[in-house]
């Protein structure tokens, strides 16, 4: 038996017998792009008082990785389509673990950033690839169970970066942190050469250039503009950056239906099951994601857990992730996809609105009911829209296929974060100024109202001040736990009714149990749509 993988999917005539190892591979890189993020968010502390970053700075740390995965999974799912989905899963993995080397080495912001921003772009390439690929190499009657198990997989990744990532800053620097994805991403690279058979489209054609760069320029400015814009006030760039997402988004469209081969067919949206996934996937990550950001701060910030206590006590998110994913395998195809996306979203709503009881007194027992919820919703949920999406391309087309859905995910994600992240400062400044008045000074008032994180600090210099009080420095503690307990509450109001609007839409949307059938009819008659590795 060779030790590599190495006969083409498209020439094997029955399904590929290592399929279930080549899953855990693709899992596993899948793993490493969540971790990234959800690492970061515990490590966040311990980076802001080592590198002096202000919220912006912060921010951008954060975001140098959401803006080129966003702005480039559709041009490179559509590369690894015409060249080869391994070979751009394993460049994917080498860039995205080189980038998380230079992070850990970085002692400056400026270099956070660009290593970010690195990862960003491996983790754009990687992406697209490990759906394309596991379409391609499971057979249409096992893909939803595939499917099923990648969408767990991405719940794992919210609970264990924070607790791997605590464990790490218990005894080494946060540094530390960007290490974790790197002996995953080595092992997924051998792994991909052993177990992941090769896959590419065949007689793809030309690959359309302009409209990959038009759904660059289009998608980055629009990720940058919801960034800055919510988070730093509408200035002069935030404005511009939407100007150009907007004439992007527009030429776009009108390029992609003039092309004979578009990087993607847009009329695919008058499709209400595309249509309707897609959307189900970007209202759903939206306030999840939201959610996930606020509660770990407080977590940290006023119940005072360590990142790695904050990582143990995020373990019921996955849980919830894999019961729910066992569950929807064996209901969808009882109950339908819309039933199952429409219920997760649903439980996704309540266990966001289960937030607005929080306040200075709550305790992690108020958090753990919507730990639970939202982990049970993405298993839920995610799945279906994902099988669905993928089901609407041919297989020539994976990689694109891969890029909608996960370009839909992370926009969101980052709308998420940033409308629900900039309510949620802007209700902690107004309750903090509130409370605290005229009882600190302007300089650090306004370090206080910046952020939690700042007001502690502010809290820690009064306590070691001769010239102030114990009880000053106390007062500012809990006006701060206080503060940011009661914007946490507000801002779940918020995201609750986003994603209730989200369900209702998703609701009229998604098609009955019929139109799959209808779909696969077409599928079967269309020899454009026949699967040809």
């Amino acid at each position: 038996m060779p030790l590599l993988a190495s006969t083409p999917v498209d020439r094997m005539h029955t399904p590929y017998a290592k399929r279930w190892w080549a899953l855990l591979v693709l899992c596993l890189s899948l793993l490493i792009i969540v971790m990234a993020n959800t690492a970061l968010i515990v490590a966040a502390p311990d980076m802001t008082r080592d590198l002096g970053l202000d919220s912006s700075g912060l921010q951008w740390v954060i975001d140098a990785y959401t803006v080129p995965y966003a702005a480039l999974m559709l041009l490179l799912g559509a590369i690894g389509d015409k060249y080869s989905r391994r070979g751009a899963l394993v460049a994917g993995l080498a860039l995205f673990a080189a980038g998380a080397v230079t992070g850990s080495l970085a002692h400056s912001a400026g270099a956070v950033v660009a290593a970010r921003a690195v990862m960003g772009v491996g983790a754009a390439v990687i992406m697209p690839a490990t759906l394309s690929l596991l379409v391609a190499t499971f057979p249409r009657e096992e893909r939803a169970r595939a499917i099923t198990a990648w969408t767990a997989t991405s719940g794992l990744g919210v609970a264990f970066g924070p607790l791997i990532a605590g464990w790490l800053l218990e005894r080494h620097a946060w540094g530390s942190t960007f290490l974790i994805n790197v002996p995953i991403a080595l092992a997924a690279i051998v792994g991909a050469f052993v177990l992941v058979p090769p896959s590419r489209a065949r007689d793809l054609g030309r690959i359309d250039v302009v409209g990959g760069l038009l759904s660059i320029v289009a998608i980055g400015s629009l990720v940058y503009a919801i960034i800055e814009g919510p988070h730093f006030g509408w200035s002069a760039g935030p404005v511009a950056a939407a100007v150009v997402a907007g004439l992007g988004i527009a030429g776009f469209v009108v390029w992609e239906l003039r092309h004979p081969h578009p990087v993607l067919d847009v009329r695919k949206f008058r499709d209400r099951a595309f249509s309707g996934s897609t959307i189900a996937v970007l209202m759903f990550f939206l306030g999840t994601f939201g959610a996930i950001y606020y509660i770990t701060q407080h977590l940290q910030f006023v119940l005072g857990y360590s990142p790695l206590e904050t990582g143990v006590r995020m373990l019921p998110l996955a849980a919830g992730v894999c019961v729910a994913a066992a569950v929807t395998g064996r209901l969808t195809p009882v109950l339908g996809m819309r039933t199952m996306v429409v219920t997760g979203m649903a439980v996704g709503t309540v266990a966001v609105l289960l937030l607005t009881r929080i306040d200075a007194g709550s305790t992690y027992g108020d958090f753990l009911a919507p730990f639970i919820l939202l982990g049970f919703a993405v298993g839920l949920s995610v799945a279906p829209c994902t099988d669905t999406i993928m089901g609407s391309f041919p297989e020539n087309e994976l990689g694109v296929g891969g890029g909608v859905n996960d370009t839909a995910l992370e926009l969101g994600g980052s709308l998420g974060i940033a409308i629900l992240g900039s309510l949620l400062a802007t209700s902690y400044r107004d309750n903090l100024t509130d409370a605290v008045g005229t009882a600190l000074p302007p300089g650090p008032l306004d370090v206080a109202r910046d952020s939690i994180g700042g007001a502690l600090a502010v809290a820690e210099r009064l306590a070691h001040d001769p010239q102030a009080t114990p009880a000053q420095a106390q007062a500012l503690v809990s006006a701060a736990h206080s503060a940011f307990s009661d914007a946490v509450a507000a801002t779940s109001l918020v995201g609750g009714i986003i994603m209730a609007a989200g369900t209702v839409i998703v609701l009229a949307l998604l098609p009955g149990r019929s139109h799959p059938a209808r779909r696969d009819a077409a599928v079967a008659a269309d020899p454009a749509r026949t699967p040809v590795a």
